[in-house]
């Protein structure tokens, strides 16, 4: 099945690394004009630099997606770079403090709901005007396997996932009519550097609990993210698809 997204223009978040970078790679190999955005400008410019040296066309993004102005600088961007905005990623999330409820940080829930919520309803506030302005789009919220399940002493990361569903539902019900098509994504455990400085022996932990018996990898997120975008896609709207190993089949 062959994807292409030439002529339109998309913008990833957190797409400095991992899924992100994954995903912004991807769409720039199948012709999109891609707005790389990170908080980091470097790791933004990096990835859009290798698109640019496979053939493909990409600006780099940067800033704290959890500020609204921010959010609206970058959609703003890529109209700008593109003339429109098709496609939209909200990938960037943090992992945040692992703690009991009675013991979590105030601060640490304040930053997991600014990246990991606010930003997603910054996303879609500012990107569905300017969809809806060259005939519609396509968008997918990066949510998790823990959008449908708990974890012990991660409760911002997975009240944020959850509610990132309701958002990405109530989004596709309220412009499936006008051509934007919302859904969602939920990975597992996946290789990124977010694992990179778990305790030792937590890493096999994580391998073990996929019946699979292995961590994803960010390709295979990616190349499940530009189908949802794509017109092969274009009569699911609303839904939230798995990639998690067997994981939540347990």
């Amino acid at each position: 099945m062959q994807i292409s997204f030439s002529g339109k223009t998309a913008l990833v978040t957190g797409a400095g690394s991992g899924i992100g970078e994954a995903i912004a790679l991807e769409l720039g190999r199948a012709g999109a004009r891609v707005i790389v955005a990170d908080l980091h400008p470097d790791t933004a410019a990096a990835v859009a630099d290798r698109i640019v040296a496979a053939g493909g066309q990409a600006l780099p993004g940067a800033g704290d997606v959890s500020d609204p102005a921010v959010v609206e600088r970058l959609v703003a961007e890529a109209v700008v770079a593109g003339g429109r905005l098709d496609l939209l990623v909200n990938n960037a999330g943090i992992s945040g403090p692992m703690a009991p409820l009675g013991e979590y940080p105030l601060e640490g829930w304040r930053q997991v709901m600014g990246v990991n919520l606010d930003a997603v309803f910054y996303g879609l506030r500012f990107a569905i005007p300017e969809m809806l302005k060259s005939g519609g789009g396509a968008i997918v919220n990066m949510a998790s396997i823990l959008g449908s399940v708990g974890f012990a002493n991660a409760g911002a990361y997975v009240a944020a996932k959850h509610a990132l569903l309701g958002l990405t539902r109530t989004a596709a019900l309220e412009y499936a009519a006008k051509g934007i098509r919302v859904n969602a994504v939920g990975p597992a455990f996946i290789d990124t550097p977010l694992l990179a400085n778990l305790p030792e022996g937590a890493k096999e932990a994580l391998v073990a609990a996929h019946p699979v018996g292995r961590l994803g990898q960010p390709a295979e997120v990616a190349a499940l993210t530009l189908f949802l975008l794509s017109d092969q896609a274009k009569f699911i709207n609303g839904s939230y698809h798995l990639i998690d190993g067997g994981y939540c089949a347990q």
